[in-house]
């Protein structure tokens, strides 16, 4: 008969695979965590700076002007002469407020003729992008 030692010790050893899996939860929750403070519905325009409230409304129009003159409603090309008739039905919901990101180095003359158009269209409320400082 074999007689046991009153009190076995054992050796203490590490799991690893419970923390890779914990890391790897940790990873993925950064990197999601991650995109969804980008804001992924506009293109990227150098915007003038400025102190603005947060916008509250849950899809924007967003009328966009970039550098070389190309003007684009939620990344849709348009020229000016179509411009009113891509808007109004993206307004029949009720909504009637257009956010309005143009890059700083944007022709002053073309934003201009854009809202111009954008007011044709049923555009009520205009709301401009700026970079907070």
């Amino acid at each position: 008969m074999k007689l046991r030692k009153p009190r076995a010790y054992r050796k203490g050893r590490i799991e690893i695979i419970p923390m890779i899996d914990v890391m790897f939860f940790l990873l993925a929750t950064f990197m999601l965590s991650s995109l969804a403070m980008q804001n992924l519905d506009s293109l990227q325009v150098n915007l003038p700076q400025g102190k603005a409230e947060k916008l509250k409304t849950e899809t924007p129009v967003i009328l966009t002007l970039t550098s070389d003159s190309k003007i684009l409603v939620n990344k849709t090309p348009v020229t000016l002469q179509t411009l009113a008739a891509t808007l109004e039905p993206l307004l029949s919901n009720g909504q009637q407020s257009v956010v309005v990101s143009a890059d700083n180095a944007a022709p002053q003359g073309v934003v201009v003729q854009a809202m111009l158009q954008a007011r044709a269209a049923g555009v009520k409320q205009f709301l401009i992008a700026v970079k907070h400082e």
